[in-house]
This record gives C-alpha cells, structure tokens and sequence, in this order.
C-alpha cells in the first residue's frame, strides 16, 4: 500500500507546518486489482456512491441508461476539432 509522506517545511516567519503530500498514482493501472491507497483514497466518495448505484439499481435499468445515452450521443451533431497548428 502507498503511504503518504509527511514533509517539515520552514516557512518565512520561522514556523515549521507539516505538509502532507499525497502519492500520486494512476488508478487505472495501479488499482486494478482494487484500490492499493485504502482510507487514504481520493476518490473514496465515488466508491461508495457507485456501490449504492450498483446495489439499488437492475441491470435492466442499467441497460436503459445506457441505451438512452447511447441514442443521445447518436443523435448530436458531429464536432469537428480543428488544431490550431497543422
């Protein structure tokens, strides 16, 4: 598991502050085989909202929004993206 690391740092004034520098990570590589930082995750609310979503909505239901945002993304208009620089 990945730990934070806690810095003392001298500020101006003379006092010290602890800093605390999150380990940065790409969750999609790292965590595939669940999340390797624990308590200390950032994205923990989404976790927990997306265990609620999966425990209270059918896999029907699923299906549908997914379907409706599939038509819906369907049904707009191309965008083209012209770079600045070619």
């Amino acid at each position: 598991m990945a730990k934070a690391s806690v810095y003392n740092i001298q500020r101006c004034n003379g006092a010290i502050a602890n800093i605390t520098m999150e380990p940065k990570i790409n969750c999609a590589v790292a965590c595939v085989n669940g999340c390797v930082l624990g308590d200390q995750c950032p994205h923990r609310a989404y976790v927990q909202e997306a265990t609620k979503f999966m425990a209270e909505t059918s896999l029907d239901d699923m299906l549908n929004i997914a379907e409706a945002a599939r038509i819906k993304k369907l049904s707009e208009p191309t965008q083209w993206v012209i770079p600045d620089e070619i």
